[in-house]
């Protein structure tokens, strides 16, 4: 009877720990973003860069248009939000490892405290492979189906949306972000034992046709940007082999 008290009132620590931090994580979330839509035109002037420097050398008065009284306020909300997101991040994961860390031996603190760490990084890595490269070159290439007056009767020119290029630009920063946690994931299935290299190994060519087709679902349908997501995570597949091979060297030397 005294154990199941026990039990029954370390649970409900747990969960009063737990929804604790989640508040915490909720304030901090709403501050940030407060804070962050003040400065919403400056962040969408800094995501909108890439479109304007692709541009620059043209000879057509470049603008970016909105068709809704409301679409512009909602964009700026939508900028905060993913600032506040990107900037409250490493706010959740200190809190999830607070709540975590007591329940781990000093070992097992040891082997994930690296990820919690890389993970950020390796989204941060993602985002910027998307904002100086990806992008200025899909614009580029959007911008080439353009035709003039001397070519056509009326020419075809690009007016991009607020609300369009934001969705576009957030939909690949968080596709790339999200895609180069692969060697992560791997790695945290091979301390468990549900893979290991030359598993990894023999799955090649389908991991190949995979990457590729998640690349074409994942992005627009265009070849620079399927492929220069494609490229990128085979590279951190065969990363993530040698990963798995040092992970099993050490549990051997263990």
């Amino acid at each position: 009877m005294n154990d199941e008290k026990v039990k029954q009132s370390s649970f409900v620590e747990h969960l009063t720990e737990l929804r604790s931090r989640l508040v915490k994580c909720i304030i901090y979330l709403f501050i940030i973003f407060v804070i962050c839509y003040f400065f919403s035109e400056n962040i969408y002037s800094f995501l909108v860069a890439p479109y304007a420097e692709a541009v620059k050398d043209d000879e057509i008065n470049r603008r970016m248009i909105f068709t809704a009284l409301h679409e512009t306020f909602i964009t700026y909300l939508k900028v905060a939000f993913f600032a506040a997101m990107f900037i409250t991040s490493p706010i959740i994961l200190t809190q999830i490892w607070k709540f975590v860390a007591p329940g781990l031996y000093k070992n097992e603190k040891r082997a994930l405290l690296p990820y919690l760490i890389a993970s950020p990084t390796l989204f941060l890595l993602g985002g910027m492979l998307v904002y100086y490269l990806i992008m200025p070159l899909a614009i580029k290439f959007f911008l080439s189906f353009e035709t003039s007056a001397h070519i056509s009767s009326l020419p075809i020119q690009l007016e991009a949306k607020v609300n369009e290029y934001l969705s576009l630009i957030m939909r690949l920063i968080f596709a790339f972000g999200i895609s180069f946690q692969l060697p992560i994931l791997l790695s945290l299935l091979a301390r468990v034992g549900f893979i290991d290299s030359q598993y990894l190994k023999k799955r090649r060519k389908y991991v190949i046709v995979i990457i590729f087709a998640l690349a074409a679902i994942l992005t627009p349908p265009d070849p620079i940007t399927q492929i220069g997501l494609g490229i990128p995570l085979l590279i951190l597949y065969e990363l993530s082999i040698l990963s798995v091979k040092i992970i099993e060297k050490k549990k051997k030397d263990a």
